[in-house]
Parts: C-alpha cells; sequence; structure tokens
C-alpha cells in the first residue's frame, strides 16, 4: 500500500494562480493545484473542459498565460499521455527503457524494464511501430512505471487495457511512493487509487476531500451554491440598472466606475448561464421483437497466430440471447470479443456452426473503432446522409443542430469534418447516429472510452431505462456493475461462460463457486467420468455465521446513522452558520451511506451462501 499522505507535505509540483486559453476561451482562470508525493488525486470534468490540458501545463508541456509552476529542483514529472507517439523504429525494450531514472555505472535496470514488459504483456523485441494503439498505450505505461518520478500525471491510463492489465496496473500503483493525478472514467480504478477529488468545471477548480464515490452529492451541493449566488447576483443587477435608469445623465462623470461594475455584473452572470447542460442522449423505445433475440449453436472459429499456428477463437460455443437479457462480455484483449459479436451480427462467418436471429430483431453496432464514422464528412452530414436537416429521431423529425446540442455539441460544429472531433466526440456522434435509428438490439463494443464521468453515468441511466436488448463489451467494472444482469466470460483459450449478475458477482461466482455458478455451458462433458460433486457442508463456518447474525443490528445502526445525519444537513442555515461542520457532517454522512451499502450487501451475500449450502446438504 501506498505511504499516507502527509497533509503538511510541500508540493513536489504546482500550479499557481494559473490561467490557459486558447483564441477566445478560456480554460481556467486563478487556480492553484499543488501536488506532494504520496497525494492520491483524480481530476474530473466534462470532455473538453480542459482537464488534459491542465495536467499538460503541469508536466510543462504547454506555457501558462497567467500565474506560474512551480517545480521543484530535481524532482520527475511523468506524464502518460492519451495517445503517445514514440519514435516507430524503437524496439518495445528500448521504449521503456528509454524512462529509467539516470542511475550509477554498473547498477542492473534490465529486470525493472523485463518486469513492467510482463506485466504488460508485451513482446521486448518488436518495434513500436508494428504496435496496436491499444500496445503502444501499454508500452507507454511501462516506460512511465520503471521512471521512478516523484509526481506521475496519468490521462485516461485505463482506455483500451483489459481487465487483468487494468488491475495489474492498479496493483502497481497503490505500490509506488509518487504523487498521482489521475484523469480516468474507470470508478473503479478511481475508487482503489483516488483518496481526493479536484473537479474542473467552467474554468474554476474545486476541491473535494473525499473519493470520487462522494462527487455526485458533493458536486449538486457545489451547483446548487452557484445557482443561490447567482439569485443574489440578479437582485444586485437589477438594483444597478435600477440606478442607472434615475441618475445616470446628472452624475455620468463621477460614476463611470460604477457603470464598468455594472457590465461586469453581467459578463459574470451571461457567464453562469452559460453552464453546461448535460447530455439529452435518448435511446428511444425499442422496436417489438419475439422472445429469442439470438441463438449461437455450436460456433467454431480460428485465427492464424502470428508467432504460428492458430489461436481459438471459439470452440463449440453455444448459448442463448433473450428479450431484455443484458449482457456483458468481458475477456483479455485478442480473447475474441468483438470477434464473437461480429459472428452474432453476421458481419464475420463461423468455419462451422451458426447463428439463429429471432423473429423482428433490429440490431445497432457500436464499434469500437468507430468504422461507421467517415473521417471527412461533417457531423450534419453523417446524420443526414440524404441532403436535408432533419434526422428522424425515433418515428418524429428533428433539426440536425438541435439534435446534436443533445449530444453537447455547439451549432458551429454540425459543419466542422469528423477527423476535427475528440475520442470522447467521436463516441458521442456515433451514439447519436445509432439511437436515431429504429432497434431492440443495441450491441455496444467498448462504449466508454473517452467519455467522462457524468456522461457515463447519464449512458448508463439511458441503457437501464431501455426495454430492449443489450449487448455491451467493456472493462468498466462500475459500469458493468450498473447496467447488465450478466457477464459472459470470453476466457481466451475458445471457452466462453456466462455468470450471473454484475462483475463483482462474477469474481465472488469464480472465487466462492465457480463450478456451480456457470449458466448454459458450452462444452459437453467428458463420457466416463462417472464422479459426482462432492457435497458442501450444509451450514455457514462458525465466522460467517456470526457476522449474519450481527449484520442486522449494525445495519439498523448505520440506517439510524444516515437519518441523522441527513436530517442535521437538510438545516438551510447550517452552511452559513459553520461550514467547516456542514462538510464534516456531509463527509460522515457519505462514509456512513458506504459502511451501509457494503453491509447490505455483505448481509445478501451471507445470506445467498447460507440458503446454497442448506439446499446442497
Amino acid at each position: 500500500m501506498a505511504a499516507p499522505i502527509d497533509r503538511a507535505a510541500p508540493p513536489v509540483v504546482a500550479l499557481r494562480a494559473a490561467g490557459l486559453g486558447f483564441a477566445d476561451r478560456r480554460l481556467f482562470e486563478n487556480i492553484d493545484l499543488p501536488i506532494a508525493k504520496g497525494d492520491r488525486i483524480c481530476l474530473v470534468g466534462r470532455n473538453g473542459s480542459g482537464k488534459s490540458t491542465m495536467m499538460k501545463a503541469l508536466a510543462g508541456e504547454v506555457d501558462l498565460d497567467s500565474g506560474d509552476r512551480f517545480l521543484k529542483p530535481g524532482a520527475r514529472v511523468v506524464y502518460l499521455p492519451q495517445e503517445p507517439k514514440p519514435a516507430a523504429d524503437l524496439t518495445v525494450f528500448d521504449y521503456v527503457a528509454g524512462g529509467l531514472p539516470p542511475v550509477d555505472e554498473g547498477t542492473p535496470t534490465v529486470h525493472l524494464v523485463e518486469s513492467a514488459l510482463e506485466g504488460m504483456r508485451l513482446d521486448a523485441e518488436r518495434t513500436m511501430g508494428g504496435l496496436s494503439g491499444g500496445e503502444a498505450r501499454r508500452a507507454a505505461i511501462a516506460r512511465a512505471l520503471v521512471s521512478e518520478p516523484d509526481i506521475l500525471l496519468l490521462d485516461e491510463p485505463t482506455n483500451h487495457l483489459d481487465l487483468p492489465t487494468i488491475e495489474w496496473l492498479e496493483d502497481a500503483l497503490e505500490r509506488i511512493q509518487a504523487g498521482l493525478l489521475i484523469i480516468s472514467h474507470d470508478r473503479a480504478f478511481l475508487r482503489r487509487l483516488a483518496k481526493r477529488t479536484v473537479w474542473l468545471e467552467r474554468g474554476q477548480l474545486h476541491k473535494l476531500s473525499g473519493g470520487i464515490d462522494a462527487f455526485p452529492d458533493w458536486s449538486e451541493k457545489v451547483l446548487a451554491d452557484e445557482e443561490a449566488q447567482a439569485h443574489k447576483l440578479n437582485k444586485l443587477i437589477a438594483e444597478e440598472t435600477r440606478w442607472l435608469r434615475e441618475g445616470l445623465t446628472a452624475r455620468r462623470k463621477r460614476n463611470m466606475g460604477r457603470v464598468r461594475n455594472l457590465f461586469g455584473l453581467r459578463q459574470e452572470r451571461a457567464d453562469r448561464i452559460k453552464r453546461p447542460q448535460g447530455l439529452n442522449i435518448s435511446a428511444g423505445e425499442a422496436s417489438k421483437s419475439g422472445q429469442l433475440v439470438m441463438e449461437a449453436i455450436h460456433l467454431n472459429k480460428t485465427y492464424p497466430d502470428p508467432k504460428g499456428g492458430s489461436r481459438t477463437i471459439a470452440n463449440d460455443v453455444s448459448f442463448l440471447v433473450s428479450r431484455k437479457d443484458r449482457i456483458g462480455v468481458i475477456g483479455p484483449n485478442g480473447a475474441g470479443k468483438t470477434t464473437i459479436l461480429r459472428m452474432l451480427l453476421g458481419y464475420e462467418e463461423p468455419e462451422s456452426g451458426r447463428v439463429k436471429m429471432g423473429f423482428g430483431v433490429e440490431p445497432v453496432y457500436f464499434d469500437q473503432r468507430r468504422q461507421q464514422l467517415n473521417p471527412d464528412d461533417t457531423l450534419w452530414s453523417t446524420l443526414c446522409p440524404g441532403g436535408g436537416d432533419t434526422v428522424e429521431v425515433h418515428g418524429k423529425p428533428r433539426h440536425v443542430v438541435s439534435y446534436l446540442r443533445d449530444f453537447m455539441f455547439a451549432d458551429r460544429q454540425a459543419t466542422a469534418k469528423v477527423s476535427t472531433l475528440s475520442g470522447g466526440e467521436r463516441n458521442r456522434l456515433l451514439l447519436a447516429k445509432l439511437f436515431a435509428s429504429s432497434h431492440n438490439l443495441l450491441v455496444l463494443d467498448e462504449p466508454t472510452n473517452d467519455l467522462d464521468v457524468e456522461t457515463l453515468d447519464l449512458l448508463q441511466e439511458e441503457l437501464a431505462d431501455y426495454d430492449g436488448t443489450i449487448l455491451l463489451v467493456s472493462h468498466d467494472r462500475d459500469f458493468l456493475d450498473r447496467t447488465v444482469t450478466s457477464i459472459m466470460a470470453v476466457e481466451g483459450d475458445g471457452t466462453v461462460e456466462e455468470y450471473v449478475g454484475g462483475y463483482q458477482d462474477y469474481l465472488r461466482q469464480r472465487g466462492i463457486a465457480p463450478e456451480t455458478a456457470k449458466l448454459k455451458p458450452n462444452k459437453t462433458p467428458k463420457s466416463g467420468s462417472g464422479e459426482k460433486p462432492k457435497a458442501k457442508s450444509g451450514k455457514l463456518s462458525y465466522k460467517d455465521d456470526r457476522e449474519l447474525g450481527q449484520l442486522p443490528d449494525r445495519i439498523a445502526a448505520l440506517e439510524e446513522k444516515v437519518a441523522t445525519l441527513a436530517r442535521e444537513l437538510a438545516d438551510p442555515d447550517l452552511y452559513a452558520r459553520d461550514p467547516n461542520g456542514f462538510q464534516a457532517k456531509t463527509d460522515a454522512l457519505s462514509s456512513a451511506q458506504a459502511e451501509l451499502d457494503a453491509a447490505e450487501e455483505r448481509w445478501l451475500e451471507l445470506e445467498a451462501l447460507r440458503e446454497e449450502l442448506e439446499g446442497a446438504a
């Protein structure tokens, strides 16, 4: 585990009274952000708010317009960008070794590089130019980890990583002593690594002493406070305007300062009004289909292996997908998740076996590479390929610019080319294109890459309300837990197994009773195996049974604590009377709610285990 954070520790790197903008747009103004060794901070904000630019300013890669950047003499600040661009002719080993810090001659360092390459599952002899985008990103992470930084700046480090690699990276980052500043949409990643949160919203930096789970309630409180301030500001503008109307002419010369102040107030109010609204995405109602959506029947598929031989993607794989199923598809990169989806949709043919599609099924496919988007098209022509200015959305006409606003695009972007969009913007455009069409089956291959936390929340809510069927490939564990009802694990050896519940349920089933947890086995049991599984003990262990007996009282006590704190925080004058007390109670409420959620989940887990054991006895 990382060393505890010393709040009194001096910063290693800091932005002080910093401001930066491009053209006529200010990204941030007069912000202070110190980072000390041992800090664990996540930086959140909407796509396009300036998070990556702020991180580049901390790394010294862009110059500030105002304020300054402080760097402790001799300190090492290492920055991992979203899209590393290494020299194509370097070997992977040499590229990663290039991140090693200066050492005395003869000091062994090869083992550090080899360990990082093993963790990232990379071949040391390959050249960087021959790697895929995801592999190049893994190499950049390995280079950052061997650098022994004092501060490590990570911009979306989990993008395009599979779950085993993400978990390896989490372990590695927990062990290092460096201060961390992380931009990520992966809540599970942030939950494990970040202890503090900074929020970049409309050019201002808000700071929270808690982690990502406390962010939603806290951010709502910040915005509510701003609304209250805006109300006071409106009253002041009204008073100043009345003063102007009644006496400006007689006092013009000696009161122009007050006039300028009024204009400043109006500009401040305008800036508040321009606060970006959230996405208004809607998948719409699913069209009708039969109960059977699709059935995979004895699918087999292999690919040539670059190292020789062949790689099995599917080995006698069979499963059913029924209407309103919500299936999360997981597995290591290269295991065949995308290939299986493409076989289900008819984009690729199996070597043997077949896919039976149900009656009335209308699929839409979110391709993780976003190949349905032409870089040379504009956003307008992408949504209106036949011309005109109207998009048919859920059977109703919408003006293309109005529809683009729902997906957080500015009006001026309607005529911009797709090639000018960021990764998150391309994801939103593809969702807009797909959701406009008629459908009852959403097949989403890594839709969460490059999206901010707020957009993920809204997408999750939309998927939860969707009354059709969902197949979702994702490495975002929290997103899976919030959206799916079963996990289909593509194991990488040609087998596909299904587990009830979300990702955490999958882990528990793999760890507690993997054989009984699996559904719809794809392989026929070998004949001649007459052994029956041994019956489990018909009761809980003494420790688990005792815990199960104590949990109801603990849950009741936590419920009372949560209710008491909520009542105290409902006092409208508390914040004005005691801001520190308000923050302390807010933090205590967040902590108590998390404890209550964990206790309830543990009770459900133990109760289910007790019933399972008693049923097997």
